[in-house]
């Protein structure tokens, strides 16, 4: 049985259209024998990094603190997660042309020397391996082609990052155009779900 880890970033909640779509495919995920976890950052927020929150990061276990243990445990948890999954589906719509804060502040946390990634005389190496991501990305606009290519900084961001820790298994699905009219908006989010379909089964 495949395990999938899904994290929304969505503010929205339930009006949220990439929250939505995140939906459907676990609904699809789980009658195919899927088993789900999530996590919802907008109701959980990841703690922005910071110099006490770095400092526990670079700090052997054995010579932590308290106060830096505890400092480290979201992202300890956050790294388990991914760790025990097969999949990481991330639903997030474009904020500002680029990621929620939420989102940036969990990657903040997972993408860690030594647990997600490492270092060597090669250069960097990820240690997530053997996974998949499913992306999940919602638009006002149509940013897959010029004019507004250009200003799409949020699917090569993930992509990026992704890979970078090891996950290049990298599946798209882009709803945009939300916001051009209803009956394009409505076309976006049902081409996006037979895709989501297609990948459940």
């Amino acid at each position: 049985m495949s395990k999938i880890l899904f994290v929304h970033s969505s503010a929205r909640g339930s009006a949220s259209a990439s929250r939505q779509l995140a939906e459907h495919f676990k609904a699809a995920a789980i009658s195919a024998g899927a088993a789900v976890s999530e996590i919802d950052l907008a109701a959980h927020k990841p703690q922005p990094l910071d110099e006490a929150t770095l400092g526990a990061f670079f700090t052997p276990v054995e010579q932590q603190s308290a106060e830096q243990a505890q400092l480290v445990k979201a992202s300890e948890q956050y790294i388990e997660g991914l760790l025990a999954a097969d999949t990481l589906v991330i639903s997030a719509g474009m904020y500002n042309f680029s990621l929620p804060s939420t989102l940036k502040a969990y990657l903040d946390q997972t993408l860690r020397a030594g647990r997600t990634f490492r270092y060597t005389e090669n250069g960097p190496e990820g240690l997530v391996k053997g996974k998949k991501a499913v992306l999940i990305l919602t638009m006002g606009g149509v940013y897959s082609q010029a004019p507004m290519s250009s200003m799409d900084f949020l699917t090569p961001y993930l992509k990026s990052v992704l890979g970078f820790i090891g996950i290049t298994d990298v599946e798209v699905v882009l709803a945009e155009g939300l916001a051009v009219g209803p009956e394009n908006a409505a076309a976006a989010i049902e081409n996006a779900k037979q895709q989501l379909d297609d990948l459940a089964a």
